[in-house]
This record gives structure tokens, C-alpha cells and sequence, in this order.
């Protein structure tokens, strides 16, 4: 009952991310490149919430495939930088997606999450939070689920970034 109340309060952020997600992937030296935006489509590009979600299947709206493919890539990724252990509570559910929003970055990029406690990893985007290093990240509800974290918890995960 609980995730029903924080989840449906959360719908009047969308036209917000929706103004943000129109903006270009940036490299650390402000050029947008293709490859990274290519790459974040297949994190990113999921439809927003109908408005009237009250589920969270509902509000997750990423595809079956999108998260078999950020669940696969997490298996195979190799070559990670490892930028820390954070907090993560659950972001906006009404912000579609494979994210996770970490003032352990500087600029959008391709990580990997990794949920010891479950043995869990997923692929996402990391999105720069405007946060002193120790305030924790939020993440999307469709990460949330991938590393099977209770959505009501906030769990330690470890956070890499993905050489690109």
C-alpha cells in the first residue's frame, strides 16, 4: 500500500524528465557523441507512465527485451571502473527507464550496479546528481527491480562506470 501512494504522488515529475531526456548525452569534454546516445536509448527510451498508474508494473514501462539485454550486458561487462559504494533509494517512478542518478559521476555514462546482498548486477545509464559524494543516488524503478532490491529498502550497491 505503501509503494501505491509513493508511486502515484510521483506523476507531476514527468514532464520534468521528459524536458531533461530531450537533451544530448554529453562526453566529460561537452561533445555529444552518437555511440553514447545509441547506447542510451536502449537504457532510456521507454515510454512514460500512463497517468493514471497505480501499479508498479504500470509505471515500469521498459520492454522485456531492454531488461534482458541491461541483465545480460551486466554479465558480460569486463574492463569496469569501480567509482564506489553508494545508497540507493528508489528515484521517481514516473521517470522511465534503466537508471541511476550518483554524484559518483560527472557526466551521463554507461555504468554497471552490482547488489552484493542478492548477487545481483544490472546495465544502466549514470545520470550526475548534484550531491555531495556521501548523499547517496537514486535509481530507477526498473534498476530497482532487475537487482531485485524490495522497493521500499535502500540497499548498498556498488557503482562501476563501463568503458565506452
Amino acid at each position: 500500500m505503501i509503494s501505491t501512494v509513493v508511486l502515484s504522488g510521483c506523476a507531476d515529475v514527468r514532464d520534468a524528465f521528459q524536458n531533461m531526456r530531450g537533451k544530448s548525452t554529453q562526453s566529460a569534454d561537452g561533445e555529444g557523441t552518437a555511440e553514447v546516445q545509441a547506447e542510451s536509448a536502449i537504457l532510456t527510451d521507454a515510454p512514460p507512465p500512463p497517468s493514471n498508474a497505480n501499479s508498479v508494473e504500470e509505471f515500469d514501462t521498459t520492454t522485456a527485451s531492454a531488461r534482458a539485454e541491461a541483465v545480460a550486458e551486466a554479465e558480460k561487462s569486463s574492463g569496469a571502473k569501480y567509482l564506489g559504494n553508494t545508497i540507493a533509494s528508489l528515484g521517481p517512478p514516473s521517470e522511465p527507464g534503466i537508471w541511476m542518478k550518483t554524484p559518483l559521476v560527472k557526466s551521463m555514462t554507461k555504468g554497471r550496479v552490482d547488489y552484493p546482498a542478492k548477487g545481483t548486477s544490472v546495465v544502466l545509464e549514470l545520470v550526475p546528481l548534484d550531491a555531495s559524494t556521501g548523499a547517496g543516488s537514486q535509481i530507477s524503478l526498473a534498476a530497482m527491480r532487475l537487482i531485485e532490491a524490495d522497493l521500499t529498502s535502500l540497499p548498498e550497491v556498488k557503482v562501476y562506470q563501463l568503458r565506452e
